[in-house]
């Protein structure tokens, strides 16, 4: 049996989770936006989905749009508010370490005309509070920084950010993926203006997500067609998989300790025991101002795909970075970033955890890499 360990690329579904869509595809299957007695059977139970979530997200239910994904949440908001607010300024902020599903928005934008500044970061991952503060302008009609990297798990300081935002006219957007289930998203207290999440990081179904905008925000919408979502996503609402998203958001925020206290140990395990074999690594990120499902390690004796690779064939899956640059040669955009050194950027593997992985699990990914520490530590003296 395999040991999955890339639970920041995909989670399985709960089974809680499965029985609740189970239930939809069976027995209330009508579309929601029929006026029939089955359209509106669907329609409550679309109806209480986004009352339960924006109840979590402690929003309003008019707040709480559902999409396909972080992907479109993020296009959508994007794309919207830069395009919704051009005659107020063409000017974005960004940071260089962000999820490609943002970046490539970015990118797109530039091509349009946009001006984007990319704000850096430390050697942790936190970026750089002085450069945006100079950065913004006048002109500066967004700042979109992520709440938690997906490649090394360092925590944004969102309160500082939102601060420095809330004194100008942009808008705040933070793509939010990698914190549910570890860290309390309240987007009141946040005071953020839009967050993107996606169920299949917390157990959920793939292909559901979640864009929360604030009341008055202008944004211009993407979708064009029926009038679903009260006119702002057009598209018959995929009502099994949103019940799914939020039974799985409704027990990622109940378990969030439980969780936490578990991942906490699971990588305090593997720290201590590849010290404890005198294995040599480093870790990339932070060791304070970060979620403990992502583990992100430097082993300078060995290149990533080499070691995936040997992982792989001793049933241990994980993995290099985003599962969305996967196949990709491009070494890691977070790391280059973070590091800009070519050998520890190709040389760094992701360990993501998760409340399913046992600590005899932990211990077999710490013998392994050992094995393969010894068998290279071995050849380099033949």
């Amino acid at each position: 049996m395999g040991i999955y360990a890339d639970y920041a690329a995909t989670t399985p579904v709960k089974p809680q989770v499965i029985d609740a869509m189970m239930s939809i595809y069976q027995h209330h299957y009508g579309n929601p936006s029929s006026i029939h007695t089955q359209g509106r059977d669907a329609r409550h139970f679309l109806d209480e989905s986004r009352r339960k979530v924006a109840q979590v997200l402690n929003a309003e239910t008019h707040e709480i749009l559902f999409t396909s994904g972080a992907t479109e949440s993020n296009n959508t908001v994007i794309k919207g508010i830069a395009q919704a607010r051009r005659n107020k300024g063409m000017h974005l902020i960004t940071s260089k370490i962000e999820h490609h599903s943002v970046l490539h928005v970015f990118e797109w934008l530039e091509k349009q005309g946009f001006e984007v500044t990319y704000i850096d970061v430390d050697e942790t991952g936190r970026i750089n509070l002085n450069q945006l503060k100079q950065a913004l302008r006048e002109d500066t009609t967004l700042v979109s920084i992520m709440f938690v990297n997906n490649e090394v798990g360092t925590m944004q300081p969102i309160d500082e950010i939102q601060e420095m935002v809330a004194q100008s006219q942009a808008y705040f957007h933070t793509d939010a993926v990698q914190a549910v289930g570890h860290l309390p998203i309240d987007v009141k207290e946040l005071g953020v203006d839009a967050l993107s999440l996606t169920a299949h990081k917390f157990g959920g179904p793939k292909g559901v997500g979640i864009l929360y905008v604030k009341k008055g925000t202008e944004l211009q919408y993407q979708q064009q067609g029926g009038e679903q979502e009260t006119k702002r996503r057009a598209g018959t609402e995929n009502v099994p998989q949103i019940v799914g998203l939020t039974e799985a958001l409704t027990l990622a925020d109940a378990n969030r300790d439980a969780y936490n206290i578990h991942n906490t140990q699971l990588k305090e395990q593997l720290l201590v025991g590849l010290q404890d074999r005198a294995i040599p690594f480093e870790l990339n990120g932070s060791m304070i101002e970060t979620t403990n499902h992502i583990v992100n390690l430097y082993f300078p004796f060995i290149d990533v795909e080499t070691l995936l690779t040997l992982l792989d064939l001793a049933g241990i899956f994980v993995s290099s970075g985003s599962a969305c640059t996967a196949g990709s040669t491009i070494p890691s955009h977070v790391l280059s970033a973070m590091y800009g050194d070519y050998p520890r950027v190709t040389r760094s593997v992701r360990i993501s955890l998760n409340e399913l992985m046992t600590t005899e699990e932990m211990n077999r990914i710490i013998v392994e890499i050992q094995k393969i520490y010894l068998k290279f530590k071995e050849e380099e003296h033949v």
